[in-house]
């Protein structure tokens, strides 16, 4: 039994001084064949400790409906990280930010509009009561009191960065308390007198999270808890990405500064990222300041360990301050696992085509509504959703407007691309309606919704309306597509077939679908040269979005995801592509 203490502005384990040297592996970002990997990795660094998020999305992907296998098996994490010797720190929501979808809030929530998030809002915390009574069970058993290796647990995240309603906070900790969390609990906000006078509660251990100038931190820190340990709970020392922006780095000797100055000063430290992993799915989150900005599928987060696990010469010059630190050898450290294999299977032609606005009807069930509606009051979460409606003419040279699209909209008149109207770029559109009047498709994208700050009440699809100059346009069909599952989609027709059918215009969503064989599977990286921007499934996997406009360039497939023999790729393509062939390469390219 090891019990975490915070006393005398020290921590305590069974009693005796201990500094935490943690780092960030979110066991939702890596897939379950490779957590020992990643966990050795951090050990063979010097760490004593593994943190992790809890996110509520992946747990209660539906309402009432529960998900704890695979990618979710969150007690299997931690048990394994026990089981090499790590403690485990553990921050179990509601809100996660984590660059992560609705920053870990499920996107149901937002069925209920009446409903307040984070705050004392008696709707809101019916629901977190019972995620908390199916989450909380599972991880009790694993705290150190009970013999395992969790000796810490956090309330909510950086809340004082959105709100002030300490009476929020009490409650999530009494209730943590009650379903027998005796684990050391903590808050964890940016070294600001606004953060830190809303985001923490008397008697509960404060941390900071911040990437540089500690000094200035840790006193700012110092002027509200005088005698409690120095703690930097997220020290950011990387950073994550952008669609349209360029790759982060930073130098790896400004970061071992950094960490070298925060150790002498006797401060713990957990690494915010110690190994970034990936956004698989439509998990990747936004953020909202001046615009609107979508988070890549890479989540390597320039970190030591990189999303694919290897070791980078941030890795050795942080493992270098450690040894010192400790007055060790690094020798003496557990030996780096040997490289995970990687493999370049090579160009792989994809051979059948679905042209998503000409199957419709097969791909999703539709409803009728006189103005368009988000994808959540249909019980949608994730994926894309067609608007559909007839329009008189004729009209020339009018304006089509949506109202609030959130997040990229294509317009299609009688299948004929118009043209793309994006949320951060949000101009009308010209159009001319011929005399006999058009169908109108409108496809749009969830992005993902927003993560942080003040805006997170993210509705996805149009929100508010379509117009025609300043006519509404009412009596539309809408047609979910969350593409939870590929096997739906009706593939029959080749490639060539599919493209004489629908060569007065190639601009348009189209499911493809290839086969490549394996005989030893390794890593590899899905390039999509001359593709424009989309999402692509592994065996009915969806390793996330890739688009032309970088920064990222490849997509991560790591091994555990081939089989031996024939695995089965599918890429729906938002626009068009050059050549319907894609390679499989030993390297990634992240911008």
């Amino acid at each position: 039994m090891a019990i975490l203490q915070a006393k005398d502005k020290q921590f305590l384990l069974d009693g005796e001084p201990f500094q935490i040297l943690s780092g960030a592996i979110h066991y939702f970002r890596v897939v379950p064949e490779y957590w020992e990997d990643r966990l050795l990795k951090l050990k063979a660094c010097g760490f004593n400790t593994v943190e992790t998020y809890v996110p509520w999305n992946l747990h209660e992907p539906q309402e009432n409906v529960f998900n704890f296998e695979g990618l979710a098996n969150i007690e299997q994490f931690i048990t394994l990280a026990g089981e090499l010797g790590l403690h485990v720190i553990v921050r179990p929501s509601p809100y996660i930010c984590a660059e992560w979808e609705f920053g870990g809030l499920p996107a149901w929530l937002l069925q209920y509009t009446y409903m307040k998030l984070r705050c004392m809002d008696a709707a809101f915390l019916m629901k977190v009561d019972r995620y908390y009574d199916e989450l909380i069970p599972r991880l009790t058993r694993l705290q150190s009191t009970n013999g395992g290796p969790v000796i810490a647990m956090q309330i909510e995240n950086e809340y004082g960065s959105y709100g002030n309603d300490t009476a929020y906070l009490t409650y999530l900790r009494d209730g943590l308390t009650k379903r027998g969390v005796d684990a050391l609990l903590f808050t964890s906000d940016g070294p600001e007198d606004g953060m830190l006078q809303g985001g923490t509660i008397p008697g509960t251990l404060a941390t900071v999270n911040f990437g540089s100038r500690p000094e200035e931190a840790f006193e700012k820190f110092r002027e509200y808890r005088a005698d409690e340990p120095l703690m930097c709970m997220e020290y950011w020392n990387g950073w994550f990405d952008h669609w349209l922006k360029p790759h982060h780095m930073r130098d790896a000797g400004d970061v071992a500064d950094v960490f070298d100055r925060m150790l002498r000063a006797g401060a713990s430290v957990n690494f915010y990222m110690f190994h970034g992993g990936t956004n698989f799915g439509f998990y990747n989150g936004a953020n909202l300041g001046e615009k609107y900005e979508a988070t890549i599928t890479s989540y390597d987060y320039d970190s030591p360990v990189t999303e694919c696990g290897d070791e980078t010469e941030k890795y050795r010059a942080i493992r270098s301050v450690v040894a010192r630190y400790l007055e060790k050898d690094e020798k003496e450290f557990p030996a780096f696992p040997a490289p995970l294999p990687k493999k370049s299977y090579g160009r792989v032609a994809l051979t059948e085509k679905v042209d998503l606005l000409a199957q419709l009807a097969q791909l999703s069930k539709p409803v009728k509504r006189t103005c368009p509606e988000p994808m959540e009051m249909f019980g949608q979460s994730y994926g894309f959703i067609v608007y559909s409606t007839q329009v008189s003419g004729p009209r020339t040279g009018e304006k089509l407007h949506l109202q609030e699209v959130h997040d990229r909209a294509q317009v299609f008149l009688d299948g004929v691309y118009q043209g793309t109207i994006e949320r951060w770029d949000p101009r009308p559109l010209p159009v001319d309606i011929p005399a006999e009047g058009a169908r109108l498709d409108i496809v749009v994208e969830n992005m993902g919704r927003v993560n942080y700050g003040p805006k997170l009440r993210d509705y996805k699809g149009i929100t508010e309306g379509v117009r025609l100059n300043n006519q509404f346009l009412f009596d539309w069909t809408i047609y979910p597509l969350p593409l939870d599952k590929t096997d739906a989609i009706p593939f029959a027709g080749s490639v060539k077939s599919e493209q004489q059918r629908y060569a007065q215009d190639q601009d348009r969503p189209t499911f493809y679908r290839g086969e490549f064989h394996v005989e030893e599977a390794g890593d590899t990286f899905v390039r999509l040269d001359g593709w424009s921007k989309g999402v692509v499934w592994i065996n009915g996997f969806n390793l996330g979005r890739y688009w032309e406009k970088g920064p990222q360039r490849t997509l991560y497939v790591p091994a555990p995801l081939l089989k031996k023999g024939s695995n089965d790729i599918i890429v729906f393509e938002l626009h068009r592509t050059e050549e319907p062939v894609i390679a499989l390469t030993d390297s990634p390219d992240l911008g």
